[in-house]
Order: C-alpha cells, then structure tokens, then sequence
C-alpha cells in the first residue's frame, strides 16, 4: 500500500470466553458450537447498541478442546478422528453468523491441512469476512511441550516449498478495507517478541492472540499476569491494538461432569499505546468489547517522532542474531509428532545446545526437572472414548 487509504470509522471488536468441552469424536464439536453460537448472539445483542460490531474473536480451544493435550493422545489417529477441515460444517455454522451480523470472525480450531501434508494437523487461525468467506489462514508457529499440534517448522522444507521463506509465509496478514489489517498469532506464539514484531512488519493493525493457561495469567501483581504484560508489550513496542479473549472453563471430556478454570479468565484488549482498555475477570461466557479506531492508530504511526518504535528499528545489527539454530526444522516432515515423553527430551536437548554454545551458563548443580507425569488413560483413544458414549 503505497498510496493514502480510504477512512476506517471506528468499530467495537468482541473477544469471546466461552466454555470448552473436550472431544472424543468429531461430532462432539457440535456442543461446542452451540455454546459459541448463544454467546454470539448474547455479545452483539448487549454491545452493539453502542459502535457497530465489526469484529468477534472466539477464544482457543473454542471448537476443538484440549484432549489431545490433555491425554497425550497419538497424533496421527487424532488428525483422523477428532479435528476439523478448513472450510468444513464447523466453519460453515460460524460463517452464517458473520452473515447474519455482517462482521468478520476470527477462529482458532485445530484442524488438517492436507495440501501441506497428510496425516497431521496444525492449530489455525481463520479469518472469516462478513460475507461468510474464509479470508485468512495462518498456522501457530510456537506451541508448548504438552500440544501435539504441527507447526510450519515441524514441516518447514514442505512449508517452504508450498509458501516460500519470507516471514509472510509464516505470519501472513489479511488487508481489509473496513477493518485494518489483522494478524493472527496463537496463545504460545506470542511468548516470542518477534512473533508480533513480524506481523508488524507485514503491516498488521489489529494482532488477535487466544489465550493463556495459568501459572502465565496469574504470576505477578496485575490482574492477567504476564499474559497481559506480554500483550501490552507487544501493543507499545509495534503500535497496534492487541485482541486477547482467554479461554473459558474447561471440561476435560464429553463425560466430564466439572469444569476446571485452566486459563483463570482476563481476557483483554490493548490498544496501541499499550493501555489496557477492556478485561474480563472471568472466563465463563465471558465478553470483552472495545472501539478500535484505525484512522487514529495510522496518525500516530505517522505524526510521531518519539513512541512509535518499529521505525527506529536498526534492522542491520540484528541480522545474524539467528543463523544458529536452537530448535531443530523438520522433526515432523517423515515422523508422526511425538508424544508428551518423547518431546520432553527434545526439549532437553535445545537446553543442552544453549549451554554447550555459552548462550546459558549452567548452575553449580543440575537438579531432575520437570516432566511429564503419565495417567492410565494416557494415549489410549479407545479407552477414554468408551467413557464419552
């Protein structure tokens, strides 16, 4: 974009907390979905009185759950039996409520992407426009030590050949001319400064990141912990608003009979300043609203000298600061995703190369760590699904 843009009115972006319901099949997703549906409604209903609402954000694990995660379940039967195709009837459901309120959703939902490569699945943001589209995809790059889901590194080679190699492979951005541009990352992904700062060299205004377990979203003295100290760093530091609904209650599985508050709630929203200027406390169906102004973002980035960082940045001092390798590329391309145990060690090893490249010194005694503690229910699939029948 090289010339001025067409004005962008103010609009109220929704985060949606919705509770979650673990799957044994993929037509468990449909509870899910009808919870997401009521909440929608709920939202725009009670907020929209105030700005047009041009933006809902669902929270992760809305769709899908946590089962996989939370059972160590196999990858491969998991990609088969439990998670979704993009587009798909889950999508589609979504997409009749963008229609019907005439505004774009955003959606997290684990799911296959068979062009890429069979036999997996990867956690996927879409973008779907008021006209009932998907718009946008973009794969999590990061995940932590205890989600199964492939990532574009895992596959990098296969990523590389389809996308390219430009960090638009890895962080796209979706232009709108009624919304700004949005990026997408996923809860993990943003423990990594660069993850936003590369939406932000993409052009991103509006970075939507679900969502945060505990102990990250209750550490410290501020409601969200450092969950919300994160997403207002990565709001001051790029000059774009931050779009963070959490993760609700979470039943564990179909059968469960209680909720667990996995996430602790304050779903927020941050705007380009780094200001908090909407948060939940709770994450049960909870709503968090707040205008978005794009037009006003834009004149910051260009009237000021001071606060708006990204065009001071010395980009050629930075350059080699990641040609050595820490996690290994490709671990996934011909191997199914390991398992919670065997991860751990791969996890080990990227310390290990830490140490061994003087990045990290090591303390006067190495004591056993943390590690993946095995149930009985652990990896069995046909075991736990006779409980969800």
């Amino acid at each position: 974009m090289t010339g001025p843009s067409a004005p962008v009115a103010p609009y109220l972006a929704v985060g949606l907390s919705t509770y979650v319901h673990g799957i044994g099949a993929r037509e468990h997703i449909a509870r899910n979905l009808d919870t997401i549906e009521e909440a929608f409604h709920a939202a725009v209903s009670i907020v929209g009185i105030n700005l047009p609402v041009k933006l809902v954000a669902l929270c992760e694990g809305a769709l899908t759950g946590f089962t996989d995660e939370i059972f160590d379940l196999p990858h491969v039967r998991s990609a088969r039996d439990l998670f979704i195709d993009i587009p798909g009837p889950e999508t589609e459901r979504i997409a009749e409520l963008a229609r019907m309120y005439e505004t774009y959703v955003i959606v997290q939902c684990k799911a296959r992407w068979p062009e890429v490569i069979e036999d997996r699945f990867f956690n996927v943001m879409v973008v779907i426009s008021p006209s009932g589209e998907i718009v946008h995809r973009a794969a999590k790059n990061h995940v932590w030590c205890r989600e199964h889901s492939c990532t574009p590194h895992d596959v990098y080679d296969r990523w590389v050949e389809l996308f390219g190699d430009g960090i638009d492979a890895f962080y796209p951005v979706l232009r709108t001319p009624d919304i700004g541009n949005i990026g997408t990352i996923c809860c993990s992904d943003g423990e990594y400064p660069e993850a936003v700062r590369a939406l932000a060299l993409n052009g991103a205004e509006v970075v939507y990141r679900p969502s945060e377990a505990v102990p990250m979203t209750t550490s410290g003295p501020d409601d969200g912990g450092t969950w919300l100290l994160q997403n207002r760093a990565h709001a001051h530091f790029n000059s774009l608003y931050m779009l963070c609904p959490n993760t609700g209650p979470v039943y564990s599985s179909p059968a469960a009979e209680h909720a667990v508050d996995i996430a602790g709630g304050n779903g927020h929203i941050v705007d380009y300043n780094g200001h908090v200027v909407a948060r939940a406390s709770s994450g049960a169906n909870a709503i968090i609203t707040a205008p978005v102004d794009i037009e006003a973002l834009r004149q910051f980035r260009m009237m000021n000298l001071n606060s708006n960082w990204l065009k001071d940045v010395r980009t050629e001092l930075f350059r080699t600061m990641y040609d050595r390798p820490i996690h290994p590329a490709n671990l996934w391309l011909e191997d199914e995703p390991g398992r919670h145990a065997e991860v751990d060690e791969i996890y080990r090893a990227n310390i290990a190369r830490l140490v061994e490249s003087g990045t990290w010194t090591e303390p006067s005694v190495r004591f056993p760590g943390a590690r993946h503690h095995p149930t009985p229910a652990d990896g069995d699939l046909d075991a736990i699904a006779s409980d969800w029948t």
